[in-house]
């Protein structure tokens, strides 16, 4: 996947699919950029600002790029 940033969020594009996914919330983007450097989706949520009663919201919009193979489960290291 690559993340181009826009001024109204970002545009991500999946190479193997070739689709077009746009992010229009910055803290969503936020937290996209960050997933590779938290344990977790939610500590990468805590780390961008988002908890409480946000926090639903942004797992429904990680949920949603999964579905659509934007961004995947890491692999256990081993």
């Amino acid at each position: 996947m690559a993340v181009r940033p826009e001024p109204f969020g970002a545009l991500l594009y999946h190479f193997g699919t070739r689709r077009l996914t746009f992010l229009k919330d910055p803290t969503v983007l936020a937290v996209v950029r960050s997933l590779a450097e938290h344990p977790t989706a939610r500590s990468a949520c805590e780390s961008a600002g988002v908890s409480g009663p946000a926090l639903p919201a942004y797992e429904r919009a990680l949920a949603t790029l999964a579905r659509s193979a934007m961004i995947s489960e890491r692999e256990e290291r081993s």
